[in-house]
C-alpha cells in the first residue's frame, strides 16, 4: 500500500513532473493553502505534506503552522527555491521536519521522503498483511482524531469491507474500532486539557461532539474522572513537580 503525498504548489506543471518521478507514491495536489487546510480537515490518509514556501495567499509557513496546529505529527517538508532558501530554514524553526531546494535533485529528494516516512512511527511501507492493515486503521483513527469518522471511512482506507475490518480489528486489537476510536479522542482530550486552555465545550465541539454532555460522559468512562476533574489534577501534579 504506498505511502500518500500531498504536495501543495501553486505550479501545475511543477506538481505534474514531481508526480512523475514519484510514481512510487500516492500523489494528492493542492494549488494553495487553503484547498491544502481543506482536504487535511476531512478525514484523510495522508502520510507526510510537501509545501511551497512561496503561495499564493497566505504563505507557507502560516499554512505550516496552521497545519502543526491542527495534526502536530504530521511530516512536512518546505519547498523553497534558492533566493528563498533563509525562509525555509526559519520554517524549520517553525516546526517543519525538513526543506527541499528547486530545482529537485531526485534522488535527494526521494531521501528525504523515504526518511521521513519510515522513521516516522507507525509506518507500514508496502506491506499489504493483516497486521499492517489494522496498523494503518489505528493510523487512521489517530489521525483523524478531531475529525468525524466512520467504520466505512477507514475500511476504504485500508480496501476491506467494514463487516470483515470489523471482525479482525478486534480480534487483532482486543477492542473494536468505535471502541479504539474514543480512547484516541479521549486521550487527545487529554492533551488538549493539559497543553491548551481551550474550555471543555470547545475541547468536547473540537473532538466533533455537538453535545458536550456525551464527551463528558464517555471521557468520564474511560478515565474515571471529568474533564474538569482531570485538569485540576494535572495542574495540581505539574505543581508539585
Amino acid at each position: 500500500m504506498p505511502h500518500t503525498i500531498l504536495l501543495v504548489d501553486d505550479d501545475r506543471e511543477f506538481r505534474s513532473e514531481f508526480k512523475e518521478c514519484l510514481e512510487h507514491y500516492k500523489v494528492i495536489e493542492a494549488s494553495g493553502g487553503t484547498e491544502a487546510l481543506s482536504l487535511l480537515r476531512k478525514p484523510n490518509e495522508i502520510d507526510l505534506v510537501i509545501l511551497d514556501v512561496m503561495l499564493p495567499g497566505a504563505s507557507g509557513t502560516d499554512v505550516l503552522k496552521e497545519m502543526k496546529k491542527n495534526a502536530p505529527d504530521l511530516k512536512i517538508v518546505m519547498l523553497t527555491g534558492y533566493s528563498s532558501k533563509d525562509v525555509a530554514i526559519e520554517a524549520l524553526k517553525g516546526r517543519a521536519d525538513e526543506y527541499i531546494e528547486k530545482p529537485l535533485d531526485i534522488d535527494k529528494t526521494k531521501e528525504i521522503i523515504e526518511r521521513l516516512l519510515t522513521g516516522g512511527g507507525g509506518s507500514i511501507g508496502d506491506s499489504q498483511d493483516i497486521h499492517a492493515k489494522i496498523e494503518r486503521a489505528k493510523q487512521f483513527a489517530r489521525r483523524n482524531a478531531e475529525k468525524k469518522t466512520s467504520l466505512n471511512d477507514v475500511a476504504r482506507t485500508v480496501c476491506l469491507s467494514p463487516k470483515y475490518l470489523s471482525r479482525i480489528f478486534k480480534e487483532h486489537a482486543g477492542v473494536g474500532f468505535n471502541e479504539y476510536k474514543l480512547q484516541v479522542k479521549v486521550h487527545r482530550a487529554q492533551e488538549l486539557l493539559t497543553r491548551t486552555g481551550l474550555t471543555v465545550d470547545q475541547i468536547s465541539y473540537r473532538l466533533g461532539y455537538r453535545n458536550p454532555e456525551s464527551f463528558i460522559r464517555i471521557f468520564e468512562k474511560f478515565t474515571r474522572l471529568t474533564p474538569t476533574q482531570f485538569r485540576t489534577k494535572r495542574k495540581k501534579t505539574k505543581k508539585r513537580t
